[in-house]
């Protein structure tokens, strides 16, 4: 099992910044992507941004250029910096691990954190 911890959520103005981050652990070992998903109310879950164990990344097109993520492998610490934050980006914010082994792939889930952009 992997247990995931977030943590940097809050409310912010626009124009703002926040830094997300999601610490595993428990069986971190094989862990390959990490992400970042986030749900505003009466929407789907969304991938915002994910990174392989390589540094990998992918981004939605509404964060490209604002959301950067990261990772420390030896942390097992997945992060997300948020600039330019916009009323839209508002959501509560989740991160995802996957992990491969030989017996199959299984995503992890943290329980997810607020951002709210607001004036």
């Amino acid at each position: 099992q992997v247990q995931l911890v977030e943590s940097g959520g809050g409310l912010v103005q626009p124009g703002g910044s926040l830094r997300l981050s999601c610490a595993a652990s428990g069986s971190i070992f094989s862990i390959n992507a990490m992400g970042w998903y986030r749900q505003a109310p009466g929407k789907q879950r969304e991938l915002v941004a994910a990174i392989t164990s390589g540094g990998i990344t992918n981004y939605a097109d509404s964060v490209k250029g604002r959301f950067t993520i990261s990772r420390d492998n030896a942390k097992n610490t997945v992060y997300l910096q948020m600039n330019s934050l916009k009323a839209e980006d508002t959501a509560v914010y989740y991160c995802k691990v996957v992990r491969t082994t030989i017996y199959g792939t299984r995503d992890y889930w943290g329980q997810g954190t607020q951002v709210t952009v607001s004036s």
